[in-house]
């Protein structure tokens, strides 16, 4: 369970995010909307542990992020949290299967335990027989895909993705969010998606709108 209360954050004297609160049960996936600058992005970093908030608590499975040290935070994201960014982060140097199996061997799985499971992932979004190429041998399309795969292959508890098809033309834009939707229901995962887009956000559960006032239905 996701529980936010009061969540505030302010850069340079300036007001980003107000009073803000959400409460998300496991296998919830929501949309927030919102026009730019309103503070989106912002309120993924902060859920992730990548920013800290000036006021407000952000607890997950009872656990208050803004509790945890940089070390604690560290592991936390490791073990529970899946980040799909708009810019797919997708590393050039590594091959398709390393790429995916990144997250496990950070966890300190062995190459073993952790090429099955990128395998499977890989599989799961329809590029299994593609696991020895390399990133700049792929689409946009196709490197969304893994960037999916890689973000759900250790089975996190939360699940955020920012603008994901932000650089992908309506087909790909389409078969992304609908893997992406799925994934997350079949793991009973809780997922966010941030996006500028009305028919991304229709894919989801429901659609929040994230104004200055904060988060509302």
């Amino acid at each position: 369970m996701l529980e936010i209360r009061d969540l505030c954050r302010s850069f340079n004297g300036r007001i980003v995010l107000k009073s803000t609160s959400l409460s998300l049960n496991d296998g919830e996936y929501v949309a927030v909307v919102g026009e730019s600058g309103v503070g989106k992005s912002t309120l993924l970093n902060l859920i992730a542990g990548l920013d800290r908030p000036d006021r407000g608590t952000i607890c997950v499975d009872g656990e208050n992020l803004a509790g945890l040290d940089e070390a604690a935070l560290t592991r936390w994201r490791r073990e529970k949290l899946g980040f799909v960014f708009q810019a797919f982060h997708v590393l050039p140097h590594l091959n398709l299967l390393q790429n995916v199996a990144l997250p496990l061997w950070l966890q300190g799985k062995s190459g073993c335990d952790a090429a099955p499971a990128a395998q499977a992932m890989l599989d799961a979004v329809g590029l299994g027989e593609r696991v020895a190429s390399w990133p700049h041998e792929l689409s946009g399309g196709e490197l969304q895909r893994v960037a999916i795969a890689r973000a759900l292959v250790h089975r996190p508890r939360l699940v955020l993705a920012d603008e994901p098809t932000g650089n992908l033309d309506p087909a790909n834009a389409v078969r992304v969010l609908k893997l992406l939707g799925e994934s997350i229901r079949k793991l009973g995962a809780i997922g966010i998606l941030v996006t500028h887009s009305r028919e991304a956000a229709a894919t989801a559960d429901r659609t929040l709108q994230l104004t200055a006032e904060g988060l509302r239905q």
